[in-house]
């Protein structure tokens, strides 16, 4: 374990972080000091990434259920958080889903889906999360976006949609809210061996960037003096499988 305690009496938020990134992202701020909250899907996503974490983090981390495509979740998501944590002076935006295919086979839903996930959502709680932000003097928000955001591909019409519209986002919020004290910073990872995307973590270990190295630029982004902030930062495996 690491006793640095980098973001000791910080207060953070992780979305989707019951799994794959935004689960690497939960431990590291735990590690480095933090007190967590995080969100998924299902109670029982919920749960089990909870139970990772009691022992060694006894009332250090929650968790709470929000489908972060719905703004009355996000709503209730950061009312809670605020009366769980007190605050917050750090959002990660990880939650995402994918979605792939031809666009002849993509139904209104799906895309509805994929872009309310990956881009309202993101939006909802960058939103809700600049409000209390102001009671700390400032906060972080790190989107954690995708290499799909600039480079699109056959069968990505939504999930490109998605994460291009994210990259824009970040950028504006950044130029936004840059004198109110709050840094944003966009992660854009290439493959990663996650379950995302129907995968297990197992799929292509050898090769992949693993989350914990998401994590960790993650960690030197935030542990930046506050007079420097990342805008964009890509994340590539070294090696990846040739074409």
């Amino acid at each position: 374990m690491n006793h640095s305690q980098s973001f000791a009496g910080k207060l953070a938020l992780v979305t989707g972080g019951t799994r794959g990134i935004g689960l690497a992202i939960v431990k590291m701020l735990l590690d480095e000091g933090g007190t967590v909250a995080l969100c998924g899907r299902t109670q029982q996503s919920v749960d089990h990434a909870l139970s990772q974490f009691g022992i060694d983090h006894p009332g250090k981390v929650k968790g709470k259920v929000a489908d972060l495509k719905h703004h009355e979740q996000v709503v209730a998501l950061f009312d809670w958080v605020e009366q769980s944590l007190g605050g917050l002076d750090i959002l990660i935006n990880n939650a995402g889903i994918g979605g792939f295919g031809k666009i002849s086979a993509l139904s209104v839903d799906q895309w509805n889906g994929i872009v309310g996930a990956n881009l309202s959502g993101a939006f909802y709680c960058a939103k809700a999360a600049l409000s209390l932000f102001e009671s700390r003097g400032g906060g972080d928000i790190v989107n954690i976006g995708s290499l799909a955001g600039k480079n699109a591909f056959a069968g990505g019409t939504a999930y490109n949609a998605s994460k291009f519209g994210l990259t824009g986002f970040s950028e504006a919020l950044m130029l936004d809210v840059r004198y109110d004290n709050v840094r944003v910073s966009t992660v854009m990872p290439g493959s990663v061996a996650t379950e995302f995307g129907g995968g297990t973590p197992q799929d292509g270990k050898d090769w992949k960037i693993w989350p914990e190295d998401v994590a960790g630029v993650v960690r030197t982004i935030l542990q930046l003096p506050r007079r420097a902030m990342v805008g964009q930062l890509e994340i590539r495996p070294t090696m990846p499988k040739r074409k």
